[in-house]
């Protein structure tokens, strides 16, 4: 068979199996890549400029049968509901008074408080009263709502796995029929019964996926850390903890990880990969992460994205310890048997670790 006559035969072949939505690998073998290569870029919210939205958000942005929370959306994920390919991260104000309405969802929540005492997030039948630094737990397909009964507003981030829930085509959304849930179990009830380190109630015999506490409290996190902070700790997170499911000592939720972090005033740690996205809330502290060789200076307030497999190091760069509280997607990659980390190596190579 001569050129032309190859070309042809090539070119039916190629129309026939296309409208018939079918595909050849050679065409699209280039898509399996070495490593990932996500859409999800490096992006920081300076907390100037959130603090900014939320003053102008109090009056622009009643609460209704909705939050009044900001959805950051990743700039390299053209307009998806997404902070990562996995993860959405939202900043969210109640006022004095105001009454979030009850509803549930199939993505689990995580609420970070970011400033405000007193406030409170109802999860099934239980007040969870939320104070600043605190971790509150909203596990997928519970009934919700917030409420502020303080004289003063209340601001958190938002961490869901909405984007991973939509791609799984599992996505689930339910009002409560009233503006609130029945309040049937004791205020904190979670914390008196599970909120004791490794310490856990013989008699509650079933444990189910997400953790049943339903907060963590910042006095707790921030003493495990100081107890630790003349450890070695992690070169690549320093003094690294994750949130933990009391029962069975896994992740929290099964679809987030949580995990709080303090780097020592001076400390720099080194380079690494890891195929898992991760977003970060500085609560504490000055430093820069370099990202993909992209140098973003932090504070405290600001949000920062971290996608799968970006090289990536932290660095304390002022006059006392940073905290970071990040979550993550780790429990799906690891779950999955996805999950790897690689550093950096003195000669400019990778090694998995």
């Amino acid at each position: 068979m001569n050129a032309p006559e190859q070309h042809k035969t090539e070119d039916a072949f190629h129309k026939l199996i296309h409208d018939n939505s079918i595909y050849g690998l050679w065409e699209i073998a280039s898509q399996m890549t070495p490593h990932p290569l996500p859409d999800a870029v490096p992006h920081i919210w300076k907390a100037a400029l959130l603090e900014s939205l939320v003053e102008q958000s109090a009056t622009a942005v009643p609460v209704g049968d909705e939050r009044r929370a900001m959805q950051l959306f990743n700039p390299g994920l053209k307009g998806a509901w997404a902070t990562t390919s996995t993860l959405i991260a939202a900043v969210q104000v109640l006022l004095p008074g105001e009454i979030a309405r009850s509803h549930r969802h199939s993505p689990s929540a995580i609420r970070f408080i970011m400033q405000g005492d007193g406030a409170y997030t109802a999860v099934e039948g239980e007040k969870v009263i939320m104070r600043e630094g605190d971790l509150v737990l909203t596990p997928n397909w519970q009934w919700h709502d917030h409420g502020n009964e303080t004289d003063h507003r209340v601001v958190w981030m938002d961490g869901l796995d909405v984007p991973l829930t939509k791609a799984l085509n599992a996505m689930f959304f339910g009002m409560y029929h009233a503006e609130q849930f029945p309040l049937d179990k004791p205020d904190n009830g979670s914390q008196a019964l599970y909120g004791h380190g490794r310490l856990s109630p013989t008699w509650m015999k079933e444990s189910s996926l997400y953790s049943p506490l339903m907060v963590y409290s910042w006095e707790e996190t921030q003493e495990a850390l100081h107890a630790m902070r003349d450890r070695d700790g992690s070169p690549y997170e320093g003094i690294a903890l994750e949130y933990t499911h009391p029962q069975t000592g896994g992740p929290a939720l099964p679809t987030m990880g949580c995990q709080v972090q303090l780097i020592r005033k001076g400390e720099r740690l080194k380079a690494r990969h890891v195929a898992g996205s991760s977003i970060f809330h500085v609560k504490q502290g000055r430093g820069r992460s370099i990202i993909e060789g992209k140098v973003f200076e932090w504070g405290p307030g600001d949000i920062f994205v971290v996608p799968s497999w970006a090289l990536h190091e932290h660095a304390n760069s002022g006059g006392e310890d940073a905290i970071l509280f990040s979550i993550n997607d780790h429990p799906v990659m690891k779950k999955l048997g996805f999950y790897r980390e690689a550093a950096l190596t003195d000669n400019g190579g990778f090694q998995s670790i």
